[in-house]
């Protein structure tokens, strides 16, 4: 539904979700499961998934990325095999090598650190500003002066977020350019159609090599043969 593109990466995001939960014993997101079971505790509690909706972020990162950026990713992704332990994750909280992981992946993948991080981090400012806008109290009548009281407001995000969160925060957001998904790229039509090309051709000569095959073993039997004679034999 979302592209062919698309469906990959969630394919191979998947597969890293299984092996950090084959590593750890748990599954990642957990910490969004029990926002949810204690937001269900509090009396009139809205809950809100506040995130930038994955088919978006998904596509933006891929139109980001090169073709051999693409393969690289996708290797990388479909051989994950570094171990994860509990004390991995344990040091991932702290501030100075977290924020030394995430130089790394710009480093090697800028255009998808934007996207993945830089953008949903102005995404995710913008709706917790709203949820923190002031309430506004119901008025007995037109003359009486409006009332507001502070909205309590427990944002839920990823460490990786924080920093970008709290450098934000003071900006006046615009999220209508993070939202849009651009065209593809004319080497991105090309490589598509090519691929299609490839595909169809490869299933059509298989199929001409099967009913071939089919053919010459029908007209081989015994019995076709003998059809056949009779049908020569036949006047015209």
């Amino acid at each position: 539904q979302n592209g062919v593109m698309s469906g990959l990466m969630q394919m191979l995001l998947l597969k890293v979700s299984a092996h950090i939960t084959e590593q750890l014993g748990m599954a990642p997101g957990g910490e969004f499961r029990e926002a949810f079971k204690e937001a269900s505790k509090v009396p009139f509690c809205k809950f809100h998934l506040g995130d930038r909706p994955i088919p978006v972020t998904f596509k933006r990162a891929i139109a980001a990325l090169s073709f051999w950026q693409k393969v690289k990713l996708g290797w990388g992704l479909c051989f994950l095999s570094d171990p994860i332990s509990k004390d991995d994750v344990e040091k991932c909280k702290q501030k100075d090598l977290l924020e030394q992981m995430m130089a790394e992946m710009i480093g090697e993948f800028p255009d998808l650190h934007r996207t993945i991080v830089s953008e949903r981090d102005v995404y995710l400012t913008y709706m917790l500003k709203q949820a923190a806008k002031q309430i506004e109290l119901p008025r007995a009548s037109e003359n009486e002066p409006r009332k507001y009281i502070p909205a309590v407001v427990v944002g839920v995000v990823g460490m990786g977020h924080v920093p970008g969160i709290e450098k934000n925060w003071n900006s006046d957001l615009k999220i209508q350019e993070i939202m849009s998904v651009p065209p593809p790229s004319a080497s991105s039509k090309i490589f598509k159609f090519v691929l299609k090309a490839t595909v169809f051709g490869l299933l059509g000569y298989g199929c001409y090599r099967i009913g071939h095959r089919t053919v010459q073993f029908v007209l081989s039997m015994p019995a076709a043969q003998s059809y056949l004679q009779r049908l020569t034999e036949l006047p015209q």
